[in-house]
């Protein structure tokens, strides 16, 4: 929970921000945010010294010394639910639909068995704002679920590679369906490429045909100079 432990440190200690986000495995400007209370999540502070990932002196060390790196006494439990629906906090509930509908904007490659495990959410509800039926659809505003904090961003980006994954792997390849008698029209980029290859021979054609003259040229003037030196 690094951002509930970054903002325990940014309220009880003077750690500097660096040494905050460096130890919380954040961005400085996250850990900024908090302190000016400009967060887009509110975060409830979590002791790092009371689930023993560092001690008073540990970060009396590091108030002392702005360059000092805190250094943790113990890694942090990684509590995961591994049966069942993922568990939200009242608080967020309400912001599901939002998730919900920027996944189905920007990322309609994932099922909806995948958007149900990754919000928390049934099924009813996704498809209900996938056909505008919801019975709130008109306050339901599109935004990024792990701004809502109703996921991890790693959690989403897996999501996406697997959906993406899926999808090459069950999409056969359409041949496209050529039409012997229409004309035959090419884009613009390829009339570019054949133009800048016609350039380049032209171009390679020029320079050799350059060397030769003067290669002639020079030997020219050496036959002359032998000539004129021998009479």
């Amino acid at each position: 929970m690094p951002h509930a432990t970054a903002s325990w440190l940014v309220d009880n200690t003077a750690l500097s921000f660096e040494q905050i986000s460096e130890f919380c495995g954040l961005h400085i400007l996250e850990v900024q945010a908090m302190a000016d209370d400009l967060a887009s999540s509110k975060y409830t502070g979590r002791d790092p010294v009371h689930s023993g990932e560092l001690t008073h002196e540990e970060i009396e060390r590091g108030q002392a010394d702005t360059e000092y790196r805190l250094k943790m006494q113990k890694a942090p439990v990684d509590v995961s639910r591994t049966k069942g629906p993922r568990y939200t906090p009242v608080s967020k509930r309400q912001d599901k639909p939002d998730g919900i509908a920027w996944i189905i904007r920007n990322h309609p490659e994932i099922s909806d068995a995948q958007i149900g495990k990754l919000i928390g959410t049934t099924r009813n509800t996704i498809q209900a704002i996938r056909e505008r039926s919801h019975w709130n659809i008109s306050n339901i505003t599109a935004k990024d679920p792990v701004t809502l904090g109703l996921c991890s961003q790693r959690e989403l980006d897996a999501a996406v590679a697997r959906a993406a994954k899926k999808a090459a792997a069950g999409q056969p390849v359409e041949e496209p369906v050529v039409d012997e008698n229409a004309p035959v029209r090419r884009d613009d980029r390829e009339v570019l490429i054949e133009e800048l290859k016609a350039e380049r021979t032209a171009s390679v054609a020029a320079a050799a045909r350059a060397a030769q003259e003067a290669e002639a040229e020079a030997w020219l003037e050496a036959k002359r100079a032998a000539e004129a030196g021998e009479g």
